[in-house]
């Protein structure tokens, strides 16, 4: 018996699974990626293929235009004269407005069966956001531009819905690996020059730089080309949501995931810059402060799921994920150098990298597969539970 032949067996008696439940789709799918390598190019796999480089490009441009303000973001609303009071409001206002728009606009995208316009839209509230707070050094248009960047987050989904089109079902878990490298490096790169770029000129050259990047990437994203609806694929109706969103697991693993983004946005993407600033440090150190926690962050995020899970097991290690992130919240305060500080988001970043993708995949684990894929009609069930999810602050 072939191999194909053999897997197509075992996958008929597990039932239809989707590439992101489990590591096993990429082995079943091995054979068929073989002969699609072994398949003679043609004209479409060219335009495929710099569709996808296209898109990468985008959503590199979408997330640099995004976060290369975040880490000067808090000392610059309180060098407006804000108070800690106002500057959460602000600083809120971005997961409140992903709270309201994520999920309508995913379900609106899905019901139009278009991505571009939300893609374009994503682009444009960002370009207005950085626009915004460049040109208005006032408080109460800081509160708008903020808001505006969280309805330009709130498209996110879109965008990794429609960039996995690009593949077939088997190639998905490389797309999102693509996509999710994409963004780490796009929030890097930006949140490294934000400092520099204040000290050496002003406050307002990165929010400038911001909104140019999104304008540039809105143009790009002008000649994407949308995949064409399949035929039988049924829209997604209210009537889907319900059995997910009376999903227990999903909304322990959504209420883990809300206490996880409210330490990162009150500390990293919050005040901790501020706490940076009052013991001394420059704005061009903020690019220290910011690279001692994202690169122990996106190790933990590549290691704990397929390392430290099967060796300890997923809540062993989301549990030492939020004593770590607890502890060394706590040490914030109490660090009395930069250099201290910098220690504290180090093991910070470490422990909330391991939360992240563990919360990610447990949000569609305990979907039954007779409920995440329904064939011919779409990934509805898993689909919806990721929105749930994808709700909350990016």
């Amino acid at each position: 018996m072939s191999i194909q032949k053999q897997e197509s067996k075992r996958h008929e008696k597990m039932g239809s699974t989707e590439p992101l439940d489990s590591y096993e789709t990429v082995a079943r799918g091995e054979s068929e990626a073989l002969n699609e390598i072994q398949r003679p190019q043609t004209k479409d796999d060219s335009f495929s293929r710099r569709q996808v480089v296209l898109f990468i490009s985008v959503v590199f441009l979408y997330w640099f235009s995004s976060y290369i303000y975040v880490p000067i973001l808090s000392p610059y609303i309180e060098h407006l004269g804000a108070s800690y009071t106002y500057l959460g409001i602000v600083l809120g206002s971005y997961g409140l407005m992903q709270i309201l728009f994520r999920l309508p606009l995913g379900i609106l995208s899905d019901f139009m069966e278009k991505r571009r316009p939300f893609i374009w839209l994503g682009l444009a509230a960002s370009a207005v956001s950085g626009l915004m707070f460049a040109a208005f050094g006032q408080l109460g248009w800081a509160l708008a531009a903020r808001a505006m960047a969280g309805i330009a987050a709130s498209t996110w989904v879109v965008f990794t819905v429609a960039f996995s089109g690009f593949f077939p079902k088997h190639e998905v878990t490389r797309a999102m690996s693509m996509m999710q490298f994409t963004t780490v490096a796009a929030q890097l790169t930006s949140m490294l020059v934000s400092g520099y770029l204040v000290e050496r000129w002003s406050w307002q050259l990165p929010f400038w730089l911001g909104g140019i990047v999104a304008v540039i990437a809105l143009v790009l994203a002008l000649f994407l080309r949308e995949k064409e609806p399949d035929p039988g694929r049924t829209p997604m109706s209210l009537q889907d949501l319900a059995p997910v969103m009376r999903d227990r697991t999903l909304f322990r693993v959504s209420f883990l995931s809300i206490l996880a983004h409210c330490v990162l946005f009150i500390t990293m993407f919050g005040y901790t810059p501020n706490q940076a600033l009052d013991l001394g440090a420059s704005k061009n150190d903020l690019a220290w402060l910011t690279l001692s926690f994202m690169l122990p962050h996106a190790a933990a995020t590549l290691f704990a799921g397929r390392t430290l899970v099967n060796r300890f097991g997923a809540r062993a290690v989301l549990t030492v994920g939020y004593v770590g992130t607890a502890v060394f919240t706590f040490c914030i305060p109490a660090a009395s150098s930069f250099g201290w500080l910098c220690v504290t988001q180090i093991f910070n970043g470490l422990a909330q990298g391991l939360v992240f993708p563990l919360l990610l995949g447990k949000s569609v684990a305990h979907i039954e597969p007779s409920l995440r894929f329904d064939p011919p009609k779409r990934p509805a069930k898993r689909s919806n539970a990721l929105r749930v999810f994808f709700i909350f602050p990016k």
